[in-house]
């Protein structure tokens, strides 16, 4: 004889909110495999998303935004540099600066990662999914769409 069990509310929102969270983990990574091979630290993409989003930074701007000391800002920005993603230019404002911005070439790689992910969700829903299922997922989207409004 098969058991029922009844969850109150809270409970069954608790074992939801489990259940999303790691649904959202497996696909972060397989996304993350989508994107091509890249050896970044989350401290670097955190780096280039900030550049991406806010544009040119200084380092000490950086180090603030991302609440860490200057000394570890500057090493990351030094890798970025090496590895020819950030690229520095004077501040108009304040010659004794330097603002840092993505590099063409690191644009170039973010846009061909994101494509390649787009790509690769895009298809496994339509190979994976009946239009009746992407419909239910459509419906879905806006439920997580209202957990995450403000």
């Amino acid at each position: 004889m098969v058991e029922r069990v009844i969850l109150s509310q809270s409970e069954r929102a608790a074992a939801l909110a489990v259940e999303l969270r790691a649904m959202f983990g497996k696909l972060k990574r397989k996304l993350r495999e989508q994107g091509g091979p890249n050896d970044w630290t989350p401290s670097q993409v955190s780096v280039l998303l900030r550049l991406e989003k806010d544009g040119s930074a200084a380092v000490s701007s950086l180090a603030r935004a991302e609440g860490m000391r200057p000394q570890s800002m500057s090493a990351i920005i030094t890798s970025l540099l090496e590895a020819g993603l950030v690229t520095g230019s004077p501040d108009p404002n304040d010659g004794r600066q330097t603002l840092m911005s993505l590099s063409r070439k690191c644009q170039k790689l973010l846009k061909e990662g994101r494509a390649a992910k787009q790509d690769w969700l895009t298809t496994t829903i339509q190979k994976k999914l009946s239009p009746q299922e992407q419909e239910k997922l459509a419906g879905a989207l806006e439920l997580l769409a209202r957990l995450v409004e403000d």
